[in-house]
């Protein structure tokens, strides 16, 4: 006879395991001796080892008590049964697994590709990574809003930033950010962000430079979402206000008084 101690250590197990095992009525209690100790038979281990097994296979506990009192041809079923399940455990194990693999590539978890290709273009262009990212979150914004007009932006995204005038408006616009809010420079790189922002709109028509047509409520939360990642762009836009544009995501010209 084995004490509960010599049980667990045949099986495998922990002392507690038993315990929990016989408050979940899986293993029956033996009785005890005149000493009040349990005692258990080899028949105890081999029971004991089947829970085991059945247990770690990824049987919930409260089917194990159905399959150890099952016959054979409804200990097959339920396997099955459980196997199946398994297998579609498995699978959307693996589907988190890709969706944690897609997170730790970056853009594309929250991202349609096509914008996560724009993203990259702009890398590749040189374009700060500050505003990548200040233009990534307010793409998030936009595919969650309105996810069927987003072939339609980047459309025009695109054309943008095949126009070198575009490209050369970032590069100023990098600059412009990377200065303090009273570095006397900020002034000229606003003098010149405003004279390319008047200059395309003048040859391609204001449409182009105000190419977002959305609600005013997201405007300002997508606005307001790029000033928190780029706290510089603040003091630019105000000093762009005072040369006649205003607006980070939606930009228009500012009506003269």
């Amino acid at each position: 006879m084995l004490t509960i101690g010599e049980l667990a250590s045949c099986a495998g197990v922990t002392v507690r395991t038993v315990r929990h095992y016989h408050a979940k009525g899986l293993l029956p209690e033996p009785e005890r001796d005149h000493s009040g100790y349990r005692r258990y038979d080899a028949g105890a281990v081999v029971e004991l080892v089947k829970i085991r097994t059945l247990a770690e296979a990824g049987v919930p506990l409260a089917r194990v008590r159905e399959l150890l009192r099952a016959d054979e041809e409804e200990f097959a079923a339920a396997v099955e049964d459980i196997d199946r399940r398994l297998r579609a455990e498995i699978r959307q194990r693996q589907r988190h697994r890709e969706r944690i693999a897609r997170l730790a590539a970056g853009d594309s978890l929250t991202l349609p590709s096509e914008v996560v290709e724009h993203l990259d273009r702009l890398r590749v262009l040189g374009v700060d990574e500050r505003i990548v990212q200040a233009e990534r979150d307010g793409w998030i914004l936009l595919a969650a809003h309105s996810p069927e007009r987003v072939p339609e932006w980047i459309s025009r995204k695109r054309e943008q930033i095949a126009d070198p005038r575009f490209i050369d408006f970032f590069r100023t616009l990098d600059q412009a950010l990377a200065r303090p809010p009273d570095d006397p420079r900020l002034a000229e790189l606003a003098d010149k962000l405003a004279a390319s922002i008047t200059r395309m709109a003048e040859e391609r028509g204001e449409d182009y430079v105000d190419d977002i047509d959305i609600e005013p409520p997201l405007v300002k939360l997508m606005d307001t979402l790029a000033f928190d990642t780029v706290p510089p762009a603040r003091r630019l836009i105000e000093l762009l206000k005072q040369r006649g544009w205003t607006g980070w995501t939606k930009l228009e010209r500012v009506e003269a008084p």
